[in-house]
Parts: structure tokens; sequence; C-alpha cells
């Protein structure tokens, strides 16, 4: 009798447990996946805080359990639920690329993906500046020193402009100009991309001058590095050095909890700081000129819920 030949059929053993080094390939693959520097970054404080718990306890799989206990531990930190939710996001693609890259399960996968974030109760108006606190914020720096009237002219232009911290350090010569006897900020590009125009106050025109005129600029970025000394150096300043200068202005004025991201909001309120704005000074309307268009109308919602 003939034998029978039996083929040996290979199966490719998914993981339920990952180790360090499949999680960090898994993220290295999250992070190539996405084209801006702001998703990248949130991606990643995201992943490596999941990565810390994670290795931090006895064997666990990789599940929809070991998830759901994530998003309990979130929850006892008493973390905002748009944090707890994008934090949650960041493991959803985490585990697709797992699987994606056949280190996971795609049951596996597909039950972490099944996850629900946490409901958000009311919205969060987060912190408003008064027309007292935005004016004193950009006149808390010294004027007579050169690194005082860069922080003056940097948060001057975040106050009445509403730029994101990237978007100020990345801002050059080039971008400042005069339309239509106005100055603004031309094609500027900002998050996921976009480009938009900006318009400067006359105001803030002049704190930009005061800085360029005394660090000697004549192209290149905007911001530069102050030495101790009192003297500029290299190209260009990073978002780090933006964040600590909105800490540092805002603990002169008495301000502990004030984040640079929080100055975007007074883009449209009627702060007395923006009184060097005259009728020679208008604001451009229409969807392609604004601070951001897309966040104006949540903006001016939350000024009439103030009024009220």
């Amino acid at each position: 009798m003939k034998r029978k030949s039996h083929q040996s059929t290979r199966h490719t053993a998914t993981k339920s447990v990952l180790r360090l080094p499949d999680l960090e390939h898994a993220k290295a693959a999250v992070l190539n996946s996405l084209t801006s520097q702001d998703a990248q970054r949130g991606y990643r404080h995201a992943i490596d805080e999941f990565v810390d718990w994670y290795c931090s306890e006895r064997r666990l799989a990789f599940n929809r359990i070991v998830v759901l206990r994530y998003r309990s531990h979130l929850e006892s930190r008493q973390l905002a639920p748009g944090t707890i939710n994008l934090r949650l996001g960041a493991v959803r693609r985490l585990a697709y690329e797992a699987a994606d890259c056949g280190l996971l399960s795609a049951d596996l996968a597909a039950g972490i993906r099944r996850v629900k974030g946490v409901k958000k109760l009311g919205v969060r108006l987060g912190n408003w500046l008064t027309a007292e606190q935005g004016q004193q914020l950009w006149q808390a720096p010294d004027k007579q020193k050169l690194k005082g009237k860069r922080d003056r002219a940097l948060l001057a232009l975040l106050l009445a402009c509403g730029l994101r911290r990237h978007e100020a350090v990345t801002l050059t010569l080039d971008h400042l100009q005069q339309r239509e006897d106005h100055w603004a900020i031309v094609d500027s590009v900002g998050k996921a991309g976009h480009v938009r125009t900006v318009p400067v106050p006359g105001w803030v025109k002049f704190e930009l001058q005061e800085w360029l005129n005394a660090a000697g600029i004549d192209r290149g970025k905007l911001f530069r590095r102050v030495h101790k000394v009192g003297k500029t150096w290299g190209d260009g300043m990073t978002e780090k050095s933006v964040w600590h200068i909105v800490k540092d202005s805002s603990k002169a004025i008495g301000l502990d909890k004030l984040a640079p991201h929080d100055l975007r909001r007074n883009v449209c309120s009627p702060l007395p700081c923006f009184r060097g704005r005259t009728r020679a000074d208008p604001v451009p309307s229409g969807p392609h000129v604004s601070a951001d268009h897309r966040t104006l109308s949540w903006v001016q919602a939350a000024n009439s819920i103030r009024g009220q």
C-alpha cells in the first residue's frame, strides 16, 4: 500500500502577551502612519504611558479586558474624558498595527477596538484670561532686556493671532507681509497641513519690530534663542521654550495653571490688550482669514455663555 503523504502545514502562531520589542515595533508602525507632527507627539506620549503601565503588570495578555482595566486606571487618575479617550484611541491604533504586523491575532485586535471611551458630560471651557490678565501677561517680561523683548513679541503674537507653539517657532520674515495697508501672517501652515492667513494688529507688529531691530534679524525665522549674556544664537527656538516662556510670565502675574494653548481662546474675546487695534487695523472676514475658522464657532459660543 502506498503511504499517504501528509503535507506539513505551518501555522503562524500569534501572540497574546506582547513583549517590549513587540510593543516598540507596533509603536513605530503607528507613528510612521501619521503625517502630522502634533499627532505623532500626542500618540507617542499616549503609547509610552500605556507601555509603562502594561509592562508594570505581570504577564498581562493584550486583549479587551486589559484595555478595560487601563481605562479604569485612567479614570482613577481623575483625567478629563477627552484625555482618556485620546489615550484609548492610541491603544486601539496600537492594537490595529500590531495585528497588521502579525504580532496580535485579529480577534484580539477587534475586541480591543470595541472598547468604548468615556462619556463626556458637559463642556469644559478651560482657562480664560480676563481683560487685565491678558494685558499683564504680555507686558510681564522686562522690555529693557533682549530676552524680554522677544518674550513680549511672542506672547503678543500668541494672544492676538491665536497661533500654536509650532506655528510660532516656524514663522519667518517671509510670512509677515503687508496686504492692503494691513499686516498679516500669510500662508502659515498649521495643524494637519492647513494653510491660513492671520491678521496682525498694529500693536503686535510694533512689538515684533522692536524685537527684530534689537536682535538684528533681517532674514530667516522670527524668533531665536537668546544667550544669558544677552545675544541671539542659532537659527530658531524650540516649542518647549515657548512653553517655558508662557509658564514664567503667567507665574509672574500670579497664574499657575496656564498653558500656551489657553491663549488661543482669547482671540475672539474683547480683551483690552487689543486696544491698539483701531479702525486702521480691521480684522478681515472670511473662512480663509481667521485665527482658526474651524474653532471660531465654539469660541463664540463660549463667549456667549460667559456673557450670560
